[in-house]
């Protein structure tokens, strides 16, 4: 009891009658995480509570740009959903309700030998899937990194943390963001991933730097460790400019906007080489190593696009262009971005936000009528037969547990109502994340549990039997489930996946 107590200690009354937290998942600077159940819908989520989020205006704006996104990118698939915003009593603090994955790849390659190369190329191409979506809608996302890719013990995984994302529709004409962008100063901590240009300080952001840093995760993935460990800028330069082939000229006069970041470059390049085939070592495929050597080009435009990496052949086994979906117009957050706006004016638009997202629920509510699962329209055709029938074969004193037997006949009438009530009704205990709906088997046998569909008769012979026709379920779509993949070529093993979600034990 007393640490059930400690465990919600942290948490506002309003959020523990919301939220059954089962228990923390993580903590940092700016913030802690709790895997929890959501009381009235039962479903399994991440409550995560940011500390001081309208601190000062840096914080303010990073928290209200994360949201922002989120909510324009709700819909993919490989992005990480916001369910729900709440506000916290001390009006600093703010939770957010996301969707509930097992662990991120930062601690999956933490623990060794837990992907295999199949893992890598999916994750893979699920990331340069959703950098493709995020980059259609003229975003970048800006700190790609593997503990802001989410998965699960099926290897789906969904990128997470918008907090640095940036619409790049208000670039000037010169490509370049106005100075009054005060998040350049928190890629500190995301050194290890950055590209050249921002490491000299180039403010022509392009979409080539997230897809440096999906370079860098591949590599990362490929080696189990970070390719370019810095430990300071002109450090990160020098390892990075060691490894890739050195710039033209050309190349540097177009990267570099001042004399500081051409010197820094053409010294760091004059160092002895070291292969990237070296670095990466002989174990390595090809394929991948092609693919890691054409997103680490020191020229961000001529570093692979979104769209093409995604024809490469380290992903072709799951390339299909149905599912590589792209948005239909550009993205930009109601407040501009460009100027730095006070505390209060994010605050007060993140409240307004959440007012009117509550307004807009509480109203469908109201308008929700609950339908009738089945409509008698045929019961005065067969109510009176089938009741006198049944009458005729049942004991005097089970009469008042039977109920009409036209209600049987008109679940006949809609048999593919019968597979999909069945199919709700087999749906996992809420408390276990339901990620397995990927494992897919030879052949889908849905099968009702003792207790579904249970009607109120004390034996078999009160109702005729009928024979019901065998339904079959929808096939999933091959790329919709990871291991419809793995089936057919065997590679995936249920250890492996074992192991995976070992790794989300935090």
């Amino acid at each position: 009891m007393a640490q059930n107590k400690d465990k919600t200690s942290e948490i506002d009354d309003h959020i523990v009658k919301r939220f059954d937290i089962q228990k923390r998942l993580g903590k940092g600077a700016y913030g802690i995480v709790w895997k929890a159940v959501e009381r009235k819908t039962k479903e399994v989520v991440a409550v995560k509570k940011i500390f001081d989020a309208f601190r000062n205006q840096t914080d303010a704006q990073r928290t209200y740009r994360e949201i922002m996104f989120l909510q324009s990118f709700k819909n993919h698939p490989n992005i990480i959903k916001l369910h729900s915003i709440h506000r916290a009593a001390n009006n600093r603090d703010i939770y957010l309700g996301f969707e509930y994955m097992e662990t991120d790849l930062h601690n999956v390659i933490k623990r060794g030998n837990i992907l295999k190369d199949i893992h890598k190329r999916y994750i893979m191409y699920q990331l340069l899937k959703a950098m493709k979506y995020i980059h259609s809608g003229n975003v970048i996302h800006r700190d790609l990194k593997p503990s802001n890719v989410l998965l699960d013990s099926s290897c789906k995984c969904k990128i997470a943390d918008f907090g640095l994302a940036r619409s790049i529709n208000t670039q000037g004409m010169d490509g370049s963001f106005s100075d009054s962008d005060p998040t350049l100063t928190d890629y500190v901590a995301t050194r290890w991933y950055r590209a050249p240009e921002i490491l000299i300080a180039n403010r022509r952001y392009t979409k080539g730097i997230d897809m440096w840093s999906l370079g860098c995760i591949l590599a990362e993935m490929s080696i189990g460790k970070p390719i370019f460990p810095g430990t300071s800028t002109v450090n990160q330069v020098e390892k990075i400019m060691t490894t890739i082939p050195t710039p033209s000229n050309e190349d540097i006069n177009q990267v570099c906007i001042s004399g500081v970041g051409s010197s820094m470059i053409k010294n760091a390049s004059s160092v002895a080489k070291l292969p990237l085939q070296t670095i990466l070592g002989a174990n390595v495929p090809a394929d991948a190593v092609s693919l890691i050597a054409e997103l680490l080009v020191f020229n961000p435009h001529k570093r692979l696009k979104a769209a093409e990496a995604l024809q490469h052949e380290y992903v072709s086994k799951f390339h299909d262009l149905s599912q590589e979906i792209h948005m239909a117009s550009n993205v930009t957050i109601p407040l501009n971005d460009d100027i730095r706006l006070s505390v209060d004016d994010y605050r007060n638009k993140l409240y307004e936000l959440m007012s009117l997202h509550s307004h807009r629920t509480s109203s469908k509510k109201a308008l929700v009528v609950k339908p009738k699962l089945f409509e008698p329209e045929v019961y005065s055709k067969v109510s009176k037969n089938a009741e006198r029938y049944i009458r005729s074969h049942v004991v005097a004193k089970d009469k008042r547990q039977i109920i009409s037997n036209s209600e049987s006949k008109i679940y006949q009438k809609n048999p593919v109502n019968d597979w999909m009530q069945a199919a709700q009704l087999n749906k996992s205990d809420s408390k276990v994340p339901s990620c397995k709906h990927s494992i897919v088997s030879e052949k889908t046998n849905i099968q009702k549990a003792s207790g579904d569909c249970r009607v109120n008769m004390k034996s078999s012979t009160e109702v005729p039997k009928r024979r019901i026709s065998t339904i079959t379920p929808p096939k999933p779509n091959l790329y919709q489930s990871f291991n419809s993949y793995n089936k057919s070529h065997g590679i995936i093993t249920q250890s492996a996946l074992m192991e995976l979600r070992a790794a989300g034990l935090r």
